[in-house]
């Protein structure tokens, strides 16, 4: 399978890898500014986007072959990775596996107690059926402040501040997306995230975490680092799940910075 991606901008290409949601159009935040120094690639993940859904199991390791196979067909073998959420979780994962080069993982996933990975499951699946539910008024309930805050919380820590159109793309993702599903169930009962050893990763490694992220909640960050020893951890001081909305600048100057 051919990932649907978009390519902008010129420079050393940078990869970026989406999490639930709406495809690439999830870094519509950061993508113009990433573009204006680098080659941006951004996919949409199977089952995401346009980009049609896996034949087979939906898994991380068969959704992070999907991007495997794409730096490949590519010719993008020393590609830097960034991902967000799940897409963080891949490119930890590409990263384990030796692909690519440097890495820069927001709020990944993988790293929850069973606990948080129950209260998880508990509160973004009741979140995935509503805004399926108010499908056809999203835009409506998106385009007002209390809207954005009732809906989006769990997200953001500051919902009321962002625009309609930061937020409405992902918010339908989750609503549309086939695989989103699939993908729930494969963060919330598949196996949790493997380590790299010391020295093993092909590249740097860059963890970034929000201080007040209710989905990957900070005391995974501590995990997180235990098992990638190599990883510098940047903390996002009042963001939440999602630095490309409540910290687009600082996600962006951090993405630069520790890719090459």
């Amino acid at each position: 399978m051919t990932l649907n991606h978009i390519r902008r901008g010129t420079g050393s290409p940078l990869l970026l890898v989406h999490g639930l949601g709406a495809g690439w159009r999830s870094w519509a935040p950061v993508l113009d500014d990433l573009a204006r120094h680098r080659e941006v690639i951004a996919v949409d993940l199977p089952g995401f986007g346009q980009t049609p859904p896996l034949s087979g199991d939906v898994s991380i390791a068969t959704l992070t072959d999907s991007v495997a196979d794409f730096i490949r067909e590519q010719g993008l073998d020393a590609v830097s990775t960034v991902g967000q959420s799940m897409g963080g979780r891949i490119v930890l994962e590409l990263a384990r596996r030796g692909v690519g080069a440097d890495t820069v993982a927001l709020d990944p996933g993988g790293f929850w107690s069973p606990r948080e990975r129950a209260v998880f499951a508990a509160t973004l699946r009741p979140s995935i059926a509503l805004v399926r539910a108010l499908r056809g008024t999203l835009p409506a309930l998106l385009g007002n402040p209390v809207g954005r805050t009732l809906l989006l919380a769990q997200l953001s820590t500051r919902p009321w501040a962002l625009s309609r159109e930061t937020v409405l793309a992902d918010v339908r993702g989750l609503a549309d997306s086939p695989s989103v599903g699939d993908a729930m169930d494969a963060l919330t009962k598949g196996p949790l995230q493997q380590g790299a050893p010391a020295g093993t990763a092909p590249g740097r490694v860059t963890i970034g975490w929000g201080r007040r992220d209710l989905v990957t909640v900070p005391k995974q960050a501590d995990r997180a680092t235990r098992l990638f020893p190599d990883a510098s951890l940047h903390w996002f001081e009042r963001c939440g799940h999602f630095p490309q909305w409540d910290a687009p600048r600082e996600a962006t100057q951090l993405i630069l910075d520790r890719t090459s």
